[in-house]
């Protein structure tokens, strides 16, 4: 089986890091910052997105919103693993799908060569495929990168023998578009109160919980 993870929110915890970029990058251009708590509300749809949401609704041009990225992007190249962290018993979940023989895709908005570089630095061999967001392709929940993930293991039958798993209702979208099952898990940056309202009733507490969702297709 394939399974399809979602980075941010779903194996890695990346907020501070992400946090603290979008600080020093909004700080930088002489933008009001935000405390980290605060966001968890602005991720979810790539950087940019990330960036329009953090500036003051009367200064989100795209002319802004790439002064900003311009210094957000070198300085979360050299920060991105200071203190993200995978959530707890997520190592021990993919070191148990590998030797199952699952095929393992991440399917994420955060631009490729991050996207790349976290995974290979917290989960060095695990994952067949990695993609991000790349250049002329649509990001998530346009389903592209899930047929892409597909066309490149291309097993046989991929769609039926398939399952995605991420935190937020963009992850919820995207499986939906591409006629894939999918998991909300209560862990990650959208609160499980908010995956209920939405309509979203699949939902996972924990990553053991994993194992048994595999079982029922």
């Amino acid at each position: 089986m394939i399974v399809i993870f979602d980075l941010d929110g779903t194996l890695l915890n990346t907020i501070d890091d992400l946090g603290y970029a979008c600080n020093y990058a909004l700080e930088q251009t002489g933008y009001p910052t935000f405390s980290i708590e605060e966001y968890p509300a602005k991720v979810g749809n790539g950087i940019n997105n990330l960036i329009r949401r953090a500036l003051p609704e009367t200064e989100r041009t795209e002319e802004n919103i790439l002064r900003v990225r311009a210094h957000f992007v070198p300085y979360y190249n050299a920060h991105n693993c200071d203190l993200t962290r995978p959530y707890k018993g997520i190592p021990e979940l993919l070191a148990t799908l590998k030797a199952q023989g699952h095929l393992l895709a991440v399917a994420s908005n955060k631009y490729q060569a991050a996207t790349e570089k976290i995974v290979e630095h917290f989960f060095p061999g695990l994952f067949d495929v990695v993609f991000g967001e790349r250049e002329g392709i649509e990001r998530k929940p346009n389903p592209q990168i899930v047929y892409d993930i597909f066309s490149k293991l291309s097993p046989l039958n991929a769609k039926r023998s398939s399952l995605y798993i991420g935190d937020s209702l963009v992850d919820r979208d995207t499986a939906q578009n591409a006629h894939v099952p999918f998991v909300a898990c209560s862990w990650g940056f959208v609160p499980r109160e908010t995956l209920l309202r939405a309509g979203v009733t699949h939902i996972i507490d924990s990553p053991e919980e994993v194992i048994n969702e595999l079982k029922q297709y």
